[in-house]
């Protein structure tokens, strides 16, 4: 229990809350025109100006309910629970301030757990006031209080279910970037050993044949260079210390290998044109790497579809990948939320320096788009 307590108490506030949009201040003008509608349609309740007042008056707290919870809270229960005080126990609350349970929840989804306690403590104070003066009956208490702590479960559910996930969504990324690296380091490991093969030859061959030595030192600087280039694009990525694999990293002369005819599922028809001989080994593995996702995907999840169309374009100075379904994009096939091969796919383009979008096409079907820069990942 005491564990629990002290991890409630230490919870941070969640990042990145939502900005203030134009839905925010959509909601207010409402909340005031609905008080303003009641206290017209109400003209038998008491003290009607103050309570409408109140009413419209508080709303617009609801603008930083997520920036600043607790503070919101507090102003909202502490003005709500003093104004019987001036009308000396009458009741003023309109239906309208049913909205102070959006306070409620804004405290338990976006406020750090020592607000949360702070908060919490006012509610239920501000019940506990009301029933001590007889402004509640005591049998009215804990049914307020339920519906409360209601506003304040749902406001923890999504809290919860939103850091779940991102820590989900990071560690997609996390391992698309270990993925990313061992290729790396699998193309950096064949350059090095290239280097080191060229300069014991050159040292062989340095007193019998000078030429072949000079030879030798320019396939070196070559080497070096796209090692270097090679290296610098792994430094981008979190390797976390695991080591590569020995098998050697697919490229674009693998993209074959995912065309299949035959067996469940549609069949892949691929095509590459324009120079792909002088790619970069890295760049080459992302590609293939992207075309599997993307084509893995298109199998898996395309309805209905009887084709996929793997087409790499090559040109001077970027290399482009489209992964083209035939399937039925109907309401069956999300399309809201990613999944987390497109944020992995995105994630390794990303890192290389490119794009990569998918999404469903006009009419039928659902297109993976990636464009990767030729000279590699930009600094």
């Amino acid at each position: 229990m005491h564990d629990l307590l002290r991890s409630v108490w230490d919870e941070p506030r969640p990042p990145r809350p939502p900005a203030r949009g134009w839905w925010d201040w959509a909601l207010v003008a409402v909340l005031v025109a609905a008080a303003l509608l009641e206290g017209v349609l109400r003209p038998d309740m008491p003290w009607r100006v103050l309570g409408v007042a109140v009413t419209a008056g508080l709303a617009p707290l609801l603008l930083w309910r997520r920036s600043h919870p607790l503070a919101v809270l507090v102003a909202g229960f502490a003005v709500s629970a003093l104004v019987p005080l001036a009308t000396g126990g009458e009741a003023t609350e309109t239906y309208t301030i049913a909205y102070m349970l959006v306070l409620v929840y804004s405290l338990f989804r976006w406020a750090s757990g020592r607000e949360i306690v702070a908060g919490a403590l006012v509610v239920v104070g501000k019940a506990v006031l009301w029933s001590a003066l007889g402004y509640t009956a005591a049998a009215d208490v804990p049914p307020s209080l339920a519906v409360l702590c209601a506003a304040g479960a749902l406001g923890t559910a999504l809290r919860y279910r939103a850091g779940s996930r991102a820590r989900e969504l990071e560690q997609a990324r996390m391992l698309e970037r270990e993925s990313v690296a061992r290729d790396l380091h699998d193309t950096v490991a064949h350059h090095v050993s290239a280097v080191a093969i060229r300069a014991q030859a050159g040292l062989a061959t340095a007193e019998s044949r000078p030429g072949a030595a000079v030879e030798a030192l320019t396939v070196v600087e070559s080497e070096a260079s796209r090692a270097l280039a090679e290296m610098r694009a792994m430094v981008r990525v979190l390797r976390r210390g695991r080591p590569a694999d020995l098998e050697p990293s697919p490229g674009i002369g693998d993209l074959a290998a995912l065309a299949a005819t035959a067996g469940p599922g549609p069949a892949v028809d691929v095509a590459v044109t324009g120079d792909v001989d002088g790619l970069a080994p890295s760049l080459g593995t992302a590609v293939y790497r992207l075309a599997q996702e993307a084509v893995t995907n298109a199998r898996r999840h395309a309805r209905d579809a009887t084709r996929i169309d793997v087409r790499v374009e090559a040109d001077d100075t970027s290399v482009r990948l489209c992964v083209r379904d035939d399937g039925d994009t109907g309401p069956l096939r999300p399309t809201s939320a990613p999944g987390y091969g497109l944020i992995g796919m995105a994630e390794r383009a990303d890192l290389l320096g490119g794009t990569c979008t998918a999404a469903p096409d006009p009419g039928r079907g659902w297109t993976v788009t990636a464009v990767l820069p030729r000279n590699g990942a930009r600094e």
